[in-house]
């Protein structure tokens, strides 16, 4: 069965992380493109990036939350029926990512030194700042072969690669510590009590014609259903699969 997947943190540091892989994932996607209006996609979506990694200093906190999973994982090496192996791979791994991005220059400066980003970055914050008579330089590298372009933007990515890794890495463990189960809201309206948590996951089918709206700490949390369209009546009982990380 079709759903629609809606994701929402619990804490301020969660939102950071989801916000910066939405943008990763935008530039991945694009660098795969050859329209070059998908290429001015990538930029805006790595200049934001810089953005928050200029507002806010997240390679200590990453490293610490890598160290924290890793202290969980380790509860579970004495636990009888794991794949001790596996495990210890993860672990590994770990380790190796929280290595790396202690070891790496301040993130994202490779990008703010780069000439050629440095000269289009300030018009991109200007609606429609990108145009050819605004930006020759950027018009001339649209133009450029593909795969030269795709190897810049293969470079860029790569000049990011210990915050991608690390917080893919992160993510992923956080998500698959929460399983989905059947929920049903009542009216539109659910609401639950939890322990610390920090992300919520939920699938809706979308007959139902509705979104979620979220409120709530890492302690406590509500969701209310809203119809997409205006005046459209909300059933009685939604069910919805909620996965609490």
């Amino acid at each position: 069965m079709q759903t629609n997947n809606f994701e929402h943190p619990l804490n301020e540091k969660v939102r950071i992380y989801l916000r910066l892989e939405y943008l990763i994932r935008q530039m991945q996607s694009s660098c795969q493109k050859t329209d070059h209006w998908q290429h001015q996609i990538f930029f805006r979506a790595l200049f934001d990036l810089l953005e928050i990694l200029e507002q806010i200093q997240l390679k200590a906190e990453l490293a610490k939350d890598l160290t924290q999973q890793a202290s969980q994982l380790k509860r579970w090496l004495d636990v009888p029926g794991v794949d001790q192996q596996a495990l210890l791979d993860l672990l590994d791994k770990l380790e190796l990512m929280q290595r790396q991005l202690m070891t790496a220059s301040r993130l994202g400066q490779e990008l703010r030194n780069d000439r050629f980003l440095c000269g289009i970055k300030q018009r991109f914050s200007i609606p429609g700042g990108s145009c050819c008579f605004d930006l020759p330089a950027l018009h001339h590298w649209l133009h450029l072969p593909l795969v030269h372009k795709q190897s810049d933007m293969t470079n860029w990515l790569e000049a990011i690669s210990e915050i991608t890794n690390a917080l893919q890495l992160w993510l992923r463990l956080t998500r698959e510590q929460g399983q989905f189960q059947a929920q049903v809201a009542r009216g539109g309206f659910f609401q639950h009590d939890t322990d610390d948590a920090c992300l919520l996951r939920i699938q809706i089918c979308p007959s139902y014609g509705v979104y979620p709206m979220i409120s709530g700490h890492r302690n406590r949390f509500s969701i209310r259903f809203i119809p997409f369209e205006d005046g459209a009546p909300i059933a009685d009982t939604i069910e919805f699969k909620l996965a609490i990380c």
